[in-house]
């Protein structure tokens, strides 16, 4: 587990969010309390946390034409991977808040993406480049 990151996030419950995390996108889970819940996201650990409070979502990014809610988390995911979370997602009924497209199309950068909300309302933002090594590309 080479360079994982660690998120900490606001979620309204454990079940519905055990039920997002696991059963839709398939993640492992790790160790719980009934306030706090982690997850094994793609190789990296996320913790969500019991809270009243969670922002409204703002839509204030603009990427490619295309407006985002602010802030969002996600991952970079092989095409192969991209298209299982993308079938898992819709066998589930989850709404997509960007339908998945492909962002830059023929310019450096190109990758597909999509952005769901989980079940408290938590923007995931999933992506796959054409070519991996285009990531920080200009």
């Amino acid at each position: 587990m080479d360079n994982a990151f660690h998120y900490a996030f606001k979620i309204k419950d454990i079940d519905s969010t055990r039920k997002f995390y696991v059963e839709v996108l398939g993640c492992q889970e790790g160790r719980s309390t009934e306030h706090w819940i982690d997850f094994d996201f793609f190789g990296h650990q996320l913790s969500g946390h019991v809270s009243n409070n969670i922002p409204e979502l703002d839509y204030c990014g603009k990427v490619d034409g295309v407006s985002v809610p602010v802030p969002h988390f996600g991952c970079i995911l092989s095409y192969e991977q991209f298209q299982k979370v993308q079938q898992r997602l819709e066998q589930h009924d989850i709404r997509f808040v960007v339908k998945p497209h492909v962002r830059y199309e023929g310019k450096p950068g190109e990758q597909l993406t999509m952005f769901v909300l989980d079940l408290s309302g938590n923007p995931l933002e999933f992506k796959a480049f054409k070519n991996a090594d285009e990531v920080f590309a200009s």
